[in-house]
């Protein structure tokens, strides 16, 4: 499996007022979740683009020491990597950005480098934040290189996960996320932002509209409501976890499509697959922050941590000028 995104640098609020510094973004966390659950002989590499400063250079060691490839991972001279902080209320999040120029925005300049960092994967993942970053020849670059992999018989994992303040308009949005779910065959929408963007009154609809893009699965998650999901025009519905307490909503998403993505490759079921995510999801949101320490869920079936990094290289061979 490959992600394809930003990672970002993630500053979190600790109990006794100071900051705590990681690394996330909803691609990276996927992956996360997906290399702690992927089966036996699977692989799970992160494609993007960082800078070759301090930071960018930590965060590909914390990528490689959890167990996810990074050959995909290249590095542009002055370029940075963007920021974010969590802003929390009750459990409830919010953010603030610093990623302009990033050099995850980047990441698809070059078709050509992007078809060989994705290789022959069995699945790939992607989201609308993914897209939203890009500039439009990176967004029709990476679109074509995902169809020609969906083609060849890839798991095509998209999550329109639509954050409205990165796109240029509604317009853009709205045509931009339906050119991706019409590359893909798996959809991972949350109900909120389709009802939201797209006006669609219940997560039926959601299903409907993706499905008349050529989608063959979609799975719609609806916060602490129960999932409502299609594969290949078969309705049925997930009931939701419940929860004890909500500390941190940051990566319930996140968690949920790793998860479902990894289950899913091991068991082909996509009802087993959507109950384990919905279970992985509520003990996410327990914790804080987007990436949760492996034992808080190592008592789930399928669980796999890793044991060894996979960084695979840390010398400067891939250090790159940008491309603008």
């Amino acid at each position: 499996m490959v992600s394809i995104g930003e990672c970002m640098v993630e500053l979190r609020p600790s109990g006794d007022g100071g900051i705590v510094q990681s690394f996330a973004g909803d691609s990276l966390n996927t992956a996360y979740y997906a290399r702690l659950f992927s089966p036996p002989g699977w692989t799970v590499d992160y494609v993007s683009a960082i800078g070759t400063d301090g930071l960018s250079l930590e965060m590909e060691r914390f990528i490689g020491q959890n167990g996810i490839g990074t050959a995909g991972i290249r590095r542009l001279t002055d370029m940075l990597p963007g920021l974010y902080m969590i802003h929390l209320d009750k459990g409830e999040r919010s953010f603030s950005y610093w990623r302009s120029n990033a050099a995850a925005r980047r990441l698809a300049d070059d078709a050509d480098w992007l078809e060989e960092a994705i290789g022959v994967a069995d699945a790939i993942f992607f989201s609308g934040i993914t897209l939203a970053i890009l500039p439009p020849p990176g967004r029709r670059n990476l679109l074509r290189v995902l169809r020609e992999a969906r083609l060849r018989g890839c798991t095509i994992a998209f999550d329109p996960n639509i954050r409205a303040r990165l796109w240029e308009d509604a317009e853009t949005l709205h045509r931009s996320i339906s050119q991706a779910a019409s590359v893909s065959n798996l959809l991972l929408p949350s109900f909120d932002d389709e009802k939201l963007h797209f006006g669609d009154p219940d997560p039926q609809a959601t299903i409907a509209r993706y499905q008349a893009l050529g989608v063959d699965r979609v799975v719609v998650k609806n916060g602490n409501r129960d999932i409502v999901m299609s594969d290949h025009g078969v309705i049925c519905r997930i009931e939701a976890m419940p929860v004890v307490a909500v500390v941190d909503s940051t990566s319930a998403g996140d968690s949920f499509n790793g998860a479902f993505l990894a289950r899913f490759t091991a068991l082909g079921s996509s009802v087993e697959a959507a109950q384990h995510a919905a279970h992985v999801a509520s003990i996410v949101i327990g914790h804080h922050g987007a990436l949760v320490e492996p034992a808080a869920l190592s008592m789930l079936p399928g669980f796999n941590p890793p044991t060894l990094s996979r960084l695979q290289r840390v010398d400067d061979e891939r250090v790159e000028p940008p491309r603008h």
